[in-house]
């Protein structure tokens, strides 16, 4: 296996075109020391002169002395963004949701990460299993925070279980070493019913409140069904009252940590709200939304911004009644229909010649347990949408599509489902403020 990173491109008027560095060198060295991943390449670019060793297309290797601003980029880009290959996951958890995914979807989707490197980058959760004391030494060498962590339970041997890893509970110890190294974290438990629910659930607050203020916040969601799960872990979806019961115990805890710490650390996700009707927390208690991507406080977020977004529009336009008009759709998931037709109602009541027509979307891909919008499918928008109402332009949340592309997950584009639909579609952005603006700027 060839040694070094390959060169993907380079920056106009960058110190790499400068030094003649090209697309297809390979980057061997810099200041004699071998490149392990970006982390490495970026901790020791930060100086004002290094060393450069790279290899042409021709084997000839050069050595570059660099002379710049600290911290100056060099302007090179790799083929890969981590600058090493992806780790995957060895466990085997029970509540694993790629397990769940049906067969013949892109071989993307079904790629298992476990890299705490991605965890600072995108803030993926990992398990700390693939994490070697080589690794902790480079997470404290170079700051590397925050890291978020799956937790699942604090109990050693139900981790294993829950993992069905041996050394899952072992790896819990990792969190102390990253503690005395001043890494700030956050967690994750995925709650399975009659698993680590109840009293284990209590039994991995407290265990997890030892970590404060290091660990900064922890969230609970409840565990993702879908309807392939033969041969798997038999596991059951949570009723109204363990949500309530869940809620109950989280608040408590939140009391007692906002009591002792200034923070309320453990917070419950949206669906238990919403399962358990009851109305979503104020929003002093997100401590400033730290674990949105799981779901945590999404939707009193999502609130508060469109009344924000609203209020400055009747502020600046003095809310004309006549204008603007047009008529919509909006798709949704079933889990925040309630919001986003309220939201509707709420346009519609200020802009009286505008018509909007919300639908909640079911999963028939996965399954009806699977109530989020970003599970959504190509095929299920088109079988429940074909001669419905939709008006002049579909809108669609941008969670439905791949980051950055027009495809829904079972691989229909955009266009083939505006072909389907006959009508546009309009991809808008999670926060209020794009909801109103998507209303509201195009009609």
């Amino acid at each position: 296996m060839q040694k070094g990173h390959v060169v993907k491109g380079i920056l106009p008027g960058s110190i790499a075109e400068e030094m003649g560095i090209e697309a297809g060198d390979r980057l061997l060295a810099v200041n004699d020391t071998e490149i392990e991943d970006i982390f490495d390449y970026q901790f020791l670019v930060q100086d004002t002169y290094i060393e450069m060793l790279l290899e042409k297309p021709d084997g000839q290797q050069w050595i570059l002395e660099v002379d710049k601003e600290a911290d100056e980029d060099m302007g090179i880009v790799f083929e890969s963004g981590l600058m090493d290959e992806y780790r995957h996951c060895h466990n085997k958890c029970v509540f694993c949701f790629i397990d769940q995914m049906p067969p013949g979807m892109r071989d993307t989707l079904y790629f298992k990460d476990d890299d705490t490197r991605l965890s600072f980058l995108q803030g993926n959760y990992v398990t700390l299993t693939n994490l070697s004391d080589h690794d902790i030494d480079r997470i404290c060498r170079y700051r590397l925070s925050p890291i978020n962590i799956s937790f699942q339970a604090m109990n050693p041997q139900l981790r294993c279980r829950m993992l069905n890893n041996r050394f899952a509970g072992e790896a819990l110890k990792k969190v102390d070493r990253l503690m005395e190294a001043g890494i700030r974290m956050n967690g994750q438990i995925v709650l399975c019913k009659g698993l680590n629910d109840g009293e284990e659930l209590e039994y991995s607050i407290r265990q997890m409140m030892k970590y404060i203020p290091n660990l900064e916040s922890v969230s609970v969601v409840p565990v993702g069904l879908t309807k392939y799960r033969e041969g798997l872990y038999p596991l059951e979806s949570f009723s109204k009252e363990d949500a309530e019961e869940v809620i109950t115990l989280i608040e408590r805890y939140q009391r007692e940590c906002y009591d002792k710490y200034g923070i309320h650390f453990v917070h419950a996700s949206d669906e238990w709200y919403i399962q358990a009707c009851r109305e979503m927390p104020e929003e002093e208690r997100y401590d400033g939304y730290l674990q949105l991507e799981n779901g945590v406080g999404m939707l009193r977020l999502l609130v508060n911004e469109f009344t924000d977004a609203m209020e400055r529009r009747k502020a600046a336009e003095g809310f004309p009644k006549t204008a603007p008009c047009g008529e919509m759709s909006i798709a949704t998931g079933l889990l925040a229909y309630p919001y986003i037709k309220e939201m509707s109602d709420r346009i519609e009541e200020a802009y009286p010649n505008i018509k909007m027509h919300v639908y909640p979307i079911t999963n028939y891909f996965f399954g009806e347990k699977i109530t989020v919008s970003g599970l959504i499918t190509g095929q299920d928008l088109v079988a429940q949408l074909k001669g419905a109402q939709l008006g002049d332009r579909l809108l669609i949340p941008e969670n439905m599509l791949r980051s950055g592309e027009d495809v829904f997950l079972d691989d229909l584009r955009v266009p083939d489902v505006e072909k389907a639909l006959q009508v546009p579609l309009n991809i808008v952005k999670s926060s209020g403020y794009d909801f109103v603006d998507a209303i509201l700027e195009h009609v």
